[in-house]
Order: C-alpha cells, then structure tokens, then sequence
C-alpha cells in the first residue's frame, strides 16, 4: 500500500515505473503486450518499451513467442532469498518442520515486517487443510488468522485501531469480525484462553491458533507462532492445541535467543 504523502522527495522515477510494471506483468498470469502494460500502467507505449526491454534483459521478465510478457526466473530467485531471511537459522526451521510432524499441523511463524503483519515461514502438516494463501511474505488479513490475532495483541488499542483502519477488515467468510470492537473483545477472549484462535474466520471448516514466541520491545522483533487444523478437531483439543504450540514456541524462542 502506498501513501501518496510519502513519496520521497528523491524518488528515482524510471525505477518507480519499472517496479509498476513487473507488478502489473505479474498479476496478469496469461501473459501482456506491450501497449497493454502501457495502458494499465498509464504509461506511454515507447518508456513502456524502454522498460520492458530492461527487465527482460534482468531476466524479470521473458518475452514469449506470440508477443506477450510473463513474470521471468529472477522474481523467483529474489522470493526464495525473501524466504530464507524470512526463516532465520536452521535450528529455527528444524524446530517449526519437527512440530509439524509430530502434531500433523501445518505450523507457522510470523511477524512484522515494515509495520505489516507478515508470514515469515510456513512448514505444513499431513493432517491440515491447505492453504494456499498462507505463504512466506502473506501480509493480508490479519484480523481474520490467530497470527494475525497474536501479533496485534502486542499493540496498544490506539495502534491496534489505526492499523485495522489504514489495512481494513475484509470478510473473507461470513465469521470474519468486521468491526474494531468485535475484533477487541475476540482479543480480550483470547489473552483468557492463554492463546488467540479463530475458527471458520479465514477460510471455512479451517480454525488457527497463535501463540506469541518472545515479547521484544522492539516491534519488528516479535514473533509468533500459530497452527492450522480442521475446525471441528480444535472444538475437541483446544487444550491440547495449547501446550503444543506453547511447547513448540519454547524451542524456537531458544533458536531466536541463540540467532542473536
């Protein structure tokens, strides 16, 4: 999301234009001409070409034979480089694969990254639903997922409110809390329960529960870590969810204290 009154006074704007390029090649699966990135990007056709040319000869983008460009190898290079850093040390990895194969729960860890809540790495589970969304560097629906949840807990209610309202509260199914004070009594409910949960609010017949790893006081250095099963299995093993997943943030919070 970008805010218009904080663009920087030293924007480089051809890099601005190359970026809004990529971004519109990448979300058009089949494939674009040149004259319709230009007009999706409100550019002219000869940068547009210019542009094209650049990231193509990057490798950003590929030039098929019918004329058409799609997203190109290096995007996937930088988004495994993403994954990587995202992860942290082996020992943190092992830890989060080694809960989800004990528990058949696919498991994952997150945190906040430029002030959005954000997945930094995801080992799944035999026995969960997948989730093809909920993938390193998701950054979407925080008030609907327990990581979410757990994470914005950490926030005072002022931050809480504000982020809700700059990042909005999309319905993705018809138990998703839309409203800030329905949001703040699920949390309130939550620190009770010694874990966030959400059931059906994600994705329907799916429930999730978070738990936070380390407290830091810095913002961007908290993390936590939730698990996703069938909604009907965590009606019947709330408990058990609990102390796994508290067992399971015990040995990445030691992995975490040794990566620094």
């Amino acid at each position: 999301m970008r805010d218009p009154l904080a663009e920087p006074s030293d924007l480089i704007r051809s890099v601005s234009r190359a970026l809004r390029v990529l971004e519109s090649v990448g979300r058009a699966p089949r494939g674009l001409t040149v004259k319709q990135i230009a007009r999706r990007c409100e550019l002219t056709v000869a940068t547009t070409y210019h542009l094209v040319r650049t990231l193509a000869y990057e490798g950003y983008v590929i030039r098929r034979e019918d004329g058409t460009y799609i997203v190109g190898l290096e995007v996937a290079d930088r988004y495994r480089e993403l994954v990587a850093a995202f992860r942290g040390s082996p020992a943190i990895g092992e830890s989060l694969r080694r809960a989800a194969i004990e528990t058949g729960w696919s498991h994952y860890l997150g945190r906040f990254v430029g002030g959005q809540v954000a997945i930094t790495a995801v080992a799944e589970g035999n026995r969960s639903p997948y989730l093809e969304d909920l993938v390193p560097g998701f950054d979407e629906g925080a008030h609907a997922t327990a990581l979410g949840k757990a994470l914005l807990a950490t926030l005072t209610a002022e931050q809480r409110g504000r982020y809700l309202r700059d990042y909005g509260m999309r319905p993705f199914t018809t138990a998703t809390l839309t409203t800030p004070e329905a949001f703040e009594a699920d949390l309130v409910a939550g620190e009770r329960r010694g874990m966030q949960l959400e059931l059906g609010q994600f994705r329907q017949g799916v429930a999730c529960a978070a738990v936070l790893v380390n407290p830091d006081k810095d913002m961007e250095r908290r993390t936590v870590l939730a698990c996703a099963l069938p909604a009907s299995e965590m009606m019947t093993s709330a408990r058990v969810v609990r102390a796994k997943l508290l067992a399971a943030a015990r040995t990445i919070a030691d992995g975490i204290a040794a990566d620094t």
